[in-house]
């Protein structure tokens, strides 16, 4: 089942595409789910559900029971619904007033992140005649969007004025639960409990959802999972950092293939690609592959990135152009149509999100996300 859009004719794909294995997906599903129950499950979907397709993951999240899921702009809710997704839906990012009548028409949840936004939210829900559905947002240590938690009590006091309402959560948002020094992550849940004693305090139900727990306070804080977690990158299979501690053994969901487009010889002194940075002493035989920093292959890997191509690794030679790269066989041998692995595994060997991450000096999320929507996706198995 291929995920729009795509560049296909008469069916006929690309020959590069992304593999999502929806089997896996469901196992890392459950695997998360089995480590923080009862706690309930958020699944993150937002950019294309990290690059492995909006519609088709939120479906098979759906039909595996997830509570409640979680994207980043209106845009991506909207989508969701009008594709049949009937699963309460948490906007996570902020929010424009002429923004809140398709929120609510849509049944999505609004992130409030101050008074001033809950009033103009009340109003608006009132003039539609109905109720909206939010979550308040309390930044206790990331300084993005979100009350401060040193001044949330008039957050707090003003939802319970609102009228229109239905405050069913509160939560926050790490800043560095992956690494392995968590002192600033508890910090932070220090300050989201002095919060939510708030309620405590004057004898209040706290609101029904607290969250806070990301993909590396699932693995490493137990105690952050309070009634809702929001599994992000983990959820896919990869983990968010190399130093976080695996406490759930999960698997990539995502493969990146292509096929060989042309075989050659290049001879001594005929570089290779814009900017001739690569040539040879030496004949070698090389092949072109069609995907470049176009399809979120990205131009930094130059000189630094592999592929596998029937079981074994090869560099990728001289500059990564926007839609072709070339690869040096040194003395083995390939042929037009065989396959190529950008992402994934081949007989013994593979390569993965993080060595991407590596050779283009960033994190495995960039890699994952910037994966163009020029780029086919093709589902295997299911539930």
């Amino acid at each position: 089942m291929i995920n729009a859009p795509t560049i296909s004719t008469h069916g006929i794909l690309r020959p590069t595409l992304v593999e999502v294995d929806l089997t896996r997906l469901a196992e890392n599903f459950r695997a998360i789910h089995q480590k923080v129950a009862p706690a309930k499950m958020m699944p993150i979907l937002k950019a294309n559900a990290y690059g492995h397709g909006l519609v088709e993951a939120a479906h098979l999240m759906e039909t595996l029971g997830a509570d409640y899921l979680g994207v980043a702009v209106l845009e991506e809710g909207i989508l969701l619904r009008e594709q049949g997704i009937r699963t309460p839906i948490l906007v996570l990012g902020g929010i424009l007033g002429n923004q809140v009548p398709h929120f609510i028409k849509h049944n999505l949840t609004i992130t409030a992140s101050s008074v001033e936004k809950l009033w103009q939210v009340d109003e608006i829900a009132e003039q539609l005649g109905l109720m909206a559905r939010v979550h308040l947002k309390i930044d206790t240590g990331m300084e993005r969007i979100g009350v401060h938690y040193y001044s949330a009590e008039s957050l707090l006091e003003t939802a319970l004025r609102c009228k229109h309402l239905d405050v069913e959560g509160i939560f926050s948002h790490f800043a560095n639960s992956d690494a392995a020094d968590l002192s600033y992550s508890r910090l932070q849940l220090e300050r989201f409990h002095e919060v939510l004693h708030f309620y405590e305090k004057h004898a209040l139900p706290a609101p029904r959802l607290r969250h806070m727990a990301n993909s590396g306070a699932i693995l490493q804080m137990p105690e952050a999972y309070f009634d809702l977690v929001r599994p992000g990158l983990l959820l896919y299979g990869v983990y968010p950092d190399p130093e976080t501690y695996r406490s759930i053994r999960v698997f990539p969901a995502l493969s990146w293939k292509s096929r060989v487009v042309y075989f050659k010889v290049i001879q001594p002194g005929h570089p290779v690609g814009y900017g001739s940075t690569w040539q040879t002493d030496h004949p070698v035989r090389a092949v072109t592959i069609p995907v470049g920093y176009g399809d979120g292959y990205f131009r930094s890997m130059s000189h630094r990135a592999q592929v596998l191509i029937r079981g074994q690794k090869f560099p990728v030679i001289g500059r990564i152009s926007m839609d072709q790269i070339v690869v040096n066989l040194e003395w083995e041998t390939a042929y037009n149509d065989d396959e190529v692995v950008l992402i994934g595994e081949m007989g013994r060997e593979r390569i993965t999100a993080e060595d991407l991450a590596q050779w283009a000096s960033t994190i495995p999320y960039e890699i994952l996300t910037n994966i163009n929507t020029r780029v086919p996706r093709v589902y295997r198995g299911g539930t």
